[in-house]
């Protein structure tokens, strides 16, 4: 197995996303980076969220970063989440920023007004456990039910072309919570909190051979 790089922005709960991978894979090189040229050389790279998007897209250029990640997005097993999952998009409603454009699609805000199917009222962040239901079958769903229950928290979300479409979870809307293309599989929920799901989807991740 080769190295993995989860790229270091200046936010997000890096050293979680860290230790989750080294548990299931203690053998493999595994580097929290700021340097593009470690991004560059690493095998595999992930990308892990908490953070406000422009903040997020600030500091990716603050630090020389974006060449680097949309080099490993365009030929490297990568794995974005959360703001991850979201600023591979094109445009983020938070902050009205452009984010990297590697997908066509929107990053949009929940809605203050949604209600769950027992008429109650919705909670903007989506904070908690919910279950992820897969569009079609994918390495990195590899021995996790469909259904299965994953740990989320954001506010926003992305709007993209069905194509790209991994998976959806129902908060008040369907939403997409799941996309892959190629080398990319990015997710909206949180693995590194996710318990025995969140581990396995990681451990597919570092023996996936896109």
């Amino acid at each position: 197995m080769t190295s993995v790089a989860i790229i270091d922005y200046g936010m997000g709960n890096l050293r979680s996303v860290a230790k989750a991978i080294e548990r299931v894979a203690p053998d493999l090189d595994v580097e929290i980076t700021a340097d593009p040229a470690r991004v560059a050389a690493a095998g595999r790279v992930v990308f892990p969220g908490q953070g406000a998007m422009p903040d997020c897209m600030r500091e990716l250029d603050r630090r020389g970063l974006r060449p680097a990640v949309l080099d490993a997005a365009a030929a490297k097993p990568f794995l974005g989440i959360c703001i991850g999952l979201q600023m591979l998009f094109g445009h983020s409603d938070e902050g009205d920023v452009p984010c990297l454009g590697i997908f066509a699609g929107e990053v949009a805000r929940f809605g203050a007004d949604m209600t769950g199917a027992d008429g109650a009222r919705l909670k903007v962040p989506h904070m908690g456990w919910n279950e992820v239901w897969r569009r079609r079958p994918h390495p990195l769903w590899e021995g996790i039910p469909d259904g299965e229950r994953f740990y989320f928290v954001h506010s926003y979300h992305v709007r993209p072309a069905a194509a790209l479409v991994a998976a959806e979870t129902d908060y008040g809307e369907r939403f997409t919570s799941a996309v892959e293309r190629t080398n990319i599989f990015a997710i909206q929920f949180h693995p590194e909190k996710s318990a025995q799901a969140g581990l396995r989807l990681l451990s597919n991740f570092i023996h996936w051979a896109p």
